[in-house]
């Protein structure tokens, strides 16, 4: 089977169930663009010179495969999708980070201000994952605001990961000072 199915050529995608959808839908713009966070996140990974940051991104990414299964449902198939077996995001994700914000801050990483993106390719990547993970928590708010998002926790969760991923990278800053 390849991969070029054809099946989006007239400009429609699936959702999970089947169901089809125009790619400007909201829903596809919200999953796309956590895809599109993943992928930023694999590049601040692949950049990172830390195991600390490296062993913590490829979690986050983990989890974010959650997120976009739940976003790529329908609100109506969402019974389906847990009754076939698939997680939801709960707020145990957000605690993961939560933890993780309170273990980076005890470190005493430095800031001042505004932070000018790009001290190192490092903090710059994880700064491009930030900006990111604001985008796709932009449209995650559209499809709340729209009654198409039935799980709140969603919306907890990146403004979350953005929190962190700005203190990340003001921790490799941190690092590279000392």
């Amino acid at each position: 089977m390849s991969i070029a199915t054809r099946t989006g050529d007239a400009g429609h995608t699936g959702l999970m169930y089947n169901r089809r959808v125009p790619k400007s839908h909201p829903r596809v713009e919200a999953y796309g663009s956590v895809d599109e966070l993943n992928a930023a996140l694999g590049l601040a990974r692949a950049h990172a010179s830390a195991a600390f940051i490296k062993d913590n991104l490829l979690l986050i990414q983990k989890d974010l495969v959650v997120l976009m299964g739940e976003l790529a449902t329908g609100v109506e198939d969402l019974p389906r999708y847990v009754k076939d077996g698939f997680e939801l995001v709960t707020p145990t994700l957000t605690e993961k980070l939560d933890h993780l914000v309170a273990e980076v801050e005890s470190q005493q990483v430095s800031f001042k201000d505004w932070a000018t993106p790009g001290a190192t390719v490092d903090s710059a990547a994880l700064d491009v994952a930030r900006t990111t993970c604001r985008r796709a928590e932009r449209r995650v708010v559209t499809l709340h605001e729209t009654g198409q998002l039935q799980n709140p926790e969603i919306i907890i969760y990146l403004n979350r990961l953005s929190d962190l991923l700005w203190l990340l990278a003001r921790w490799v800053e941190t690092q590279v000072a000392k």
